[in-house]
């Protein structure tokens, strides 16, 4: 496959991804209100998944293929994106207001789920089958925990993120096109992410990037759009909650959901360097993030620019060692 034909092959694989991402979502919401589920509930759950499933498509896709470093590295990669980037360009845009449960609850949640990584992959640089289904305990152990705690709180303020009102606004379709719409983003999924990895990767080798590389810099970003999106059309809106929810919530998906469905569908090697380093570059980023929050109780404009700055010098990085 020459460059040109990988473009595209990354392009469109990139498109059919998010738009697959956006039918699953449409048609879950569907089926779930179909079944009496809450709105409140949805949006904590349906929801909130929504913007990482390019991530766990892409991912899974990497693990099956046996590119477990561009699996592992396109969590890194969105995890430092997102906060590093999308945070930096949102603060720049507004500054983005942390609220006391944020920094009690939500953040502290973000930066241990990224330290449980550490004992899976530094023992042995493998992440186990057996690893992978306790990430994935861990993160339906917490999903049920916020269900709980969203339910005590909509007793007193049943409202739904504007987020998910999107999605729970939309024209009620009929039980089976929901559930058309959940295969047909289901297929989408899978489908945009092998054409996505295909294109990724022989595009990263062209430039002679390593697989842990492609991972961190191509297909994190590219996964990361549904984050990009919704956090800048939230940060334009000053809806504060909505930037700082999906941007720690989808590193808290990302670390528990993404890498334990790789890992329990594909059990991997990683490589030295993501453990070595990207990985710590993520763990350093998260707490200048939330060093940041916590000192002002907002992430302001000279903090979005210090964000931004730190991520382009990590791109640069890379881009100088190439995934040695």
């Amino acid at each position: 496959m020459n460059t040109f034909i990988a473009t595209i092959f990354l392009i469109v694989g990139l498109i059919v991804l998010l738009k697959g991402a956006d039918y699953l979502v449409d048609g879950a919401v569907g089926v779930a209100k179909k079944f009496g589920i809450s709105p409140f509930i949805i949006g904590l759950t349906v929801v909130a998944m929504g913007t990482s499933a390019p991530e766990v498509a892409a991912s899974i896709t990497a693990a099956v293929k046996e590119l477990g470093d561009t699996a592992i590295g396109n969590v890194y990669g969105s995890n430092i994106a997102n906060l590093a980037l999308i945070g930096g360009i949102c603060a720049i845009i507004s500054p983005i207001a942390v609220s006391a449960s944020a920094l009690r609850k939500e953040l502290p949640v973000m930066l241990v789920s990224a330290l449980l990584l550490l004992p899976a992959l530094a023992i042995d640089s493998y992440l186990s089958r057996d690893e992978s289904i306790l990430l994935l305990i861990l993160f339906v152990g917490l999903v049920a925990y916020t269900v709980y705690m969203g339910l005590q709180q909509a007793k007193a303020n049943p409202t739904v993120s504007e987020h998910a009102e999107k999605y729970l606004k939309t024209k009620q379709a009929s039980f089976g096109a929901n559930v058309v719409y959940v295969l047909v983003g289901l297929v989408a999924l899978a489908l945009g992410a092998d054409l996505a990895i295909r294109g990724a990767v022989v595009l990263g080798k062209a430039v002679g990037l390593s697989d842990a590389v492609i991972g961190l810099t191509i297909m994190a970003v590219g996964t990361s759009l549904p984050e990009l999106v919704t956090c800048v059309n939230a940060a334009l809106k000053g809806h504060d909650d909505i930037s700082i929810g999906n941007l720690v919530g989808s590193n808290v998906f990302n670390t528990l959901l993404v890498i334990g469905a790789a890992g329990a569908i594909k059990p991997f090697q990683v490589s030295p360097r993501l453990i070595g380093t990207d990985y710590w570059v993520m763990i350093g980023v998260s707490l200048v993030f939330i060093a940041m929050a916590f000192l002002k109780k907002a992430i302001t404009r000279l903090n979005g620019t210090i964000l931004l700055a730190i991520y382009v010098s990590y791109i640069i990085y890379l881009g100088m060692t190439r995934g040695v």
